[in-house]
């Protein structure tokens, strides 16, 4: 029996596609044109969204701090008179002294707390996702009713705080009803309330340290407070100073917790630069003059972040 080979069939022909030349410059520069035109065109919402809901009423309201204005009536304009009667109230002086001691009471207790709870956080190796969410949950709760809560807390009567100072057999305190401990006592709750945010974002700065710092310090024989001093504190540095500076400028609009919880009492003591500006607007009938206090919270703002803004510029630039 002989062997037969199979004929080979021919290699069948590759089709060779021609290469297309590149669209003419003319083409890309208008096909550019038109993504940016498209780019544009998706954020015009947002400006304006921006422009009628945050700008206008800037503006409008600089505007008015020159004017003697009530709603259903033509303005007037009255110069800086607003701004002189203004500041002539004998609330004005306690509005700010209020607000700036608020203010640093909620640096030393609102900024030093939520720093400590990340660094605690940071060090848990288990359910550390069910501490995120427990610390988290005060924010998730409206602002209003978080108040209401932290008012029947404070109740001197039957409230929480003083039933448990009762059972522990130790003094009670008035709380929010002293005038001594009033403030005090909303900076709690400003804390307990905001600074579950604070500390993820500085959980997260924790996270972003590289390990091997930490075990190079060890090596070197630093302890804990040496290692956070010489290393977390340094690393998360940028995190810090900004943190402070949008903490800063959130206390010195406190509104909510005197609002609902105080109502500015006891004797004015926790009457606030913004709860003035309400009680201006909404209780007095008088916008030109809530719209002055509010420019001057503006310009004192703005001043205070722009220095600070410089000066921690100017220690990086030197470190």
């Amino acid at each position: 029996m002989t062997k037969t080979t199979a004929a080979r069939r021919p290699a069948e022909p590759v089709a060779v596609r021609p290469v297309q030349a590149p669209p003419p410059a003319g083409d890309r520069r208008r096909r550019r044109l038109a993504d940016q035109a498209r780019a544009y065109g998706f954020l015009l919402g947002g400006l304006i969204c921006f422009a009628l809901f945050s700008w206008w009423p800037a503006i409008r309201a600089v505007v008015i701090a020159f004017q003697k204005y009530t709603p259903g009536s033509s303005p007037e304009w009255v110069g800086t008179a607003n701004f002189t009667r203004v500041w002539h109230d004998p609330e004005f002086s306690a509005a700010w002294r209020n607000t700036l001691t608020f203010t640093l009471l909620a640096l030393l207790v609102g900024f030093a707390v939520p720093f400590v709870m990340a660094l605690v956080l940071n060090e848990l190796r288990h359910a550390q996702a069910f501490f995120r969410v427990v610390v988290y949950l005060p924010v998730m709760i409206p602002p209003v009713v978080s108040a209401l809560l932290w008012k029947w807390f404070y109740d001197p009567g039957a409230g929480l705080a003083n039933e448990t100072l009762r059972f522990l057999h130790l003094p009670t305190s008035n709380w929010s009803n002293g005038t001594d401990t009033a403030l005090i006592s909303l900076v709690i709750v400003a804390t307990w309330a905001n600074m579950g945010g604070t500390v993820l974002i500085y959980l997260a700065a924790l996270q972003s340290i590289p390990g091997e710092l930490y075990e190079a310090a060890e090596l070197d024989g630093a302890n804990l407070l040496q290692r956070i001093r010489h290393v977390t504190v340094p690393q998360t540095r940028f995190v810090i100073l900004m943190l402070m500076l949008l903490q800063i400028i959130a206390t010195m609009q406190v509104f909510t917790e005197p609002f609902v919880i105080t109502g500015g009492g006891p004797e004015s003591a926790t009457v606030t630069v913004l709860y003035l500006i309400y009680k201006y607007a909404f209780l007095y009938n008088d916008f030109g003059g809530a719209c002055a206090l509010s420019v001057m919270l503006l310009v004192l703002l703005g001043v205070f972040s722009a220095v600070y803004l410089r000066l921690t510029r100017s220690a990086e630039g030197d470190a």
